[in-house]
């Protein structure tokens, strides 16, 4: 199947690990040229080096997405050396977790700067050039937390929640300008957060990490976690000519756990 991606600039937020970079290898495949954004400059080596190994080049650039000013420097960068970009995935920053009794205005404040800002400022950045060119796609990366009231994820939920309505409310207001913004929102998958995770909780429980991940599992219908590669997958269709009617979507990718997207 043809996705039309071939020779599009297509730059990805948080692009340097996990899915991020998961959905770099997967367009880079789609003959799409790639540019990541992340904050951390060995990790963007990395990610470069682990491009170059499949046979692509990626540009990169080091920016705190969490500053519109370094947001808009990264995308004007970004066309100045690719083109104009066609395609944003954002898969960048999180949330620290916190225990009720330790939240404070500052928690909530530091998650909205860790993962709202940074889609926000990203999306603001390319908007402009998009709405002027009369077309582009959106694909935000999000994450189930924002459907579920998690007591130890609330800041981090309430920010995903946030973008969730802004994906929908930002489709529903560029659609006449032939953009399109769609949402992924994944539940547990195999990244270095959730592997931490694991260790966190095999330390304060005294079990082994590969227990912790079978109970973790076990409340999951496809009985595994998610692999980055299959919501690259996903972004890729939405990012692409054959979801060229698919705006506003709000996708759920947690295994079956909320079957109704509750």
């Amino acid at each position: 199947m043809d996705l039309e991606l071939d020779g599009k600039i297509v730059l990805i937020t948080g692009g340097s690990k996990g899915i991020g970079l998961a959905c770099a290898h997967a367009f880079a495949r789609e003959g799409a040229r790639i540019a990541i954004v992340s904050r951390n400059r060995e990790n963007l080596s990395a990610a470069s080096a682990s491009l170059g190994k499949a046979g692509f080049t990626v540009h990169t650039h080091a920016a705190d997405l969490r500053d519109a000013i370094a947001a808009q420097d990264a995308v004007s960068t970004v066309e100045q050396h690719l083109g104009p970009i066609a395609v944003l995935v954002n898969s960048a920053g999180a949330a620290k977790r916190y225990a009720p009794a330790a939240l404070t205005p500052d928690a909530w404040r530091d998650a909205m700067d860790a993962k709202y800002f940074t889609y926000i400022n990203a999306m603001d950045a390319v908007l402009k050039g998009m709405v002027d060119r009369c077309e582009g796609a959106i694909v935000n990366i999000i994450g189930a937390g924002g459907r579920v009231a998690s007591p130890v994820h609330l800041p981090g939920g309430a920010a995903n929640a946030a973008l969730m309505l802004v994906s929908a409310g930002l489709a529903n207001a560029w659609g006449s300008k032939g953009i399109r913004v769609n949402a992924i929102n994944p539940g547990a998958t195999l990244t270095d957060r959730v592997q931490g995770r694991l260790e966190a909780e095999a330390a304060r429980t005294g079990e082994s990490i590969e227990a912790r991940r079978r109970a973790m599992e076990d409340g999951i219908p496809l009985g595994r976690l998610a692999r980055p590669e299959e919501i690259a997958d996903a972004a890729l269709y939405l990012a692409s000519a054959r979801a060229s009617y698919v705006t506003g979507a709000l996708l759920t990718m947690d295994g079956g756990v909320h079957p109704l997207g509750s």
